[in-house]
């Protein structure tokens, strides 16, 4: 069974940094890899996507912020996220698409695999 598992959030001050993983176990193969963020009574809306060619794609919200990448030898996705926001406090998961959609997918219904998610909280 496919395994996708968050690590690394948790409290800090804006202005801040925090590195997001995610640990990837028994996915044979992917198109895209993703960040997702979701804050309570909102919908989980798309950060962050990295092709398995290694194509990245970013919201507006995370350019110039964000970066996605990938250790494909660790089998993990990474979120660096730096110039932290109060905004930017949700529950962040990551996710894995096995079927082509589009060249930058950024919706939820675009992925098959999703991580239980790591809470990011920032402060001001």
């Amino acid at each position: 069974q496919v395994q996708l598992v968050e690590s690394g959030g948790g409290p800090v001050q804006a202005g801040g940094s925090l590195r997001l993983s995610c640990a990837v176990a028994r996915l044979p193969s992917y198109v895209f890899m993703g960040w997702f963020r979701q804050t309570p009574g909102r919908e989980r809306e798309g950060v962050a996507t990295i092709a398995s060619g290694g194509t990245t794609c970013y919201a507006e919200s995370a350019k110039g912020r964000f970066t996605i990448s990938k250790d494909n030898a660790k089998n993990t996705l990474y979120l660096q996220m730096n110039s932290l926001k109060p905004e930017d406090t949700a529950m962040y998961y990551c996710a894995a698409q096995t079927r082509y959609t589009t060249w930058c997918p950024l919706r939820q219904s675009e992925y098959n695999y999703w991580g239980q998610g790591t809470q990011v909280t920032v402060s001001s």
